[in-house]
């Protein structure tokens, strides 16, 4: 039995070199045992601390989030779902966990000390906890925070953001499930409208061939376009504006600015202008009565007149050096 101590003594260093190595690898395949099964790990206080303490050979991609209604937080309701296609796609795609990396989410509800340690006042916020030890570790501790501040945040978005701090690992491409209950409704969708207007063709399509319906449909384009109805949707114009003396201002100045209101009282003036022209043009000389063609001539001829008038007096209205001017409306 004198071998024994001797034995003893031999295998105490190797023990001791297992004990240090044991628990950090040990950990990681734990935590990607339960990942495997459901990812991102939904984590606590307990459970993150253990995750991303320090020494640590494999890196960590943490969620910290506030999910319930009570906080209002938007964002991270709208970035949950992209979040979890990212951690399902990345398991699924290296199950032996290859890449060395496990997805975790941290709520508000279940993570209010770790929330409270790291000085956290709003959500979401990500974080990446790179190894410090292994052939990955790199010489800061500090964990990578993810900028939210651009907005909502696609699963692509934040993949190419993790992959460019994992070089050297497997980068699983990222597999969104198919939405086969769209699908399903959409194809219905496509086939009751086909089949609708199959049935209803004999009353559309006398409609869709009359040349007046597509003259009328032209016209009501060209007006909403040179009236400017694009401008106020790209400038997000307001509808009117006060005068400064209770009053209300329905044109703006210059020709780099204008009001809703004033693109309907514009659109509605070339519309009348039209209108009036081509009445002048087509129905005034297929009328047979000579009187009533003169009152025609007459009345469309004063109204383009008076409407002229006052489409120049808008311009001075734009600009106050506009030198054309029309009666009645000087």
């Amino acid at each position: 039995m004198r071998w024994l101590p001797a034995l003893l003594s031999f295998a105490l260093p190797f023990g001791a070199l297992a004990a240090k190595k044991s628990p950090s690898v040990d950990r990681f395949q734990e935590f990607h045992t339960k990942a495997v099964a459901s990812s991102p790990i939904k984590l606590a206080d307990n459970s993150y601390k253990k995750l991303t303490s320090a020494p640590r050979d494999h890196s960590v991609a943490v969620l910290l989030t506030a999910l319930d209604a009570r906080y209002g937080c938007q964002l991270c309701g709208e970035f949950q779902p992209e979040w979890d296609v990212l951690g399902k796609s990345w398991v699924r795609g290296d199950k032996k966990g290859e890449s060395r990396i496990i997805f975790g989410t941290l709520d508000f509800a279940d993570g209010r000390d770790t929330f409270l340690s790291l000085g956290l006042q709003t959500a979401p916020v990500l974080l990446l906890f790179q190894p410090t030890t292994g052939p990955h570790a790199v010489p800061a501790a500090d964990p990578i925070r993810y900028d939210f501040t651009s907005g909502p945040q696609s699963a692509e978005t934040v993949y190419a953001w993790i992959a460019r701090h994992l070089p050297d690992r497997p980068h699983p491409p990222i597999y969104r499930p198919v939405n086969y209950v769209g699908w399903v409704v959409t194809i219905v969708s496509v086939l009751g409208i086909a089949g609708a207007l199959f049935k209803l063709s004999p009353w559309i399509l006398p409609v869709l061939q009359n040349r007046n319906v597509w003259a009328g449909l032209s016209l009501i384009g060209i007006l909403l376009f040179t009236s400017g109805h694009m401008f106020n949707q790209i400038r997000k114009v307001p509808y009117v504006s006060g005068n400064g003396k209770g009053g209300i201002t329905y044109f703006a100045g210059g020709f780099q600015s204008q009001f809703g209101l004033e693109t309907q009282i514009v659109a509605f003036i070339y519309g009348l202008l039209s209108f009036a022209a081509i009445s002048l043009a087509i129905k005034a000389p297929r009328t047979r009565d000579t009187k009533l063609q003169q009152i025609m001539v007459i009345g469309w001829g004063l109204v383009m007149v008076i409407t002229y008038s006052f489409l120049m007096s808008i311009f001075r209205i734009k600009n106050g050096g506009y030198p054309f001017k029309l009666p009645p409306f000087m």
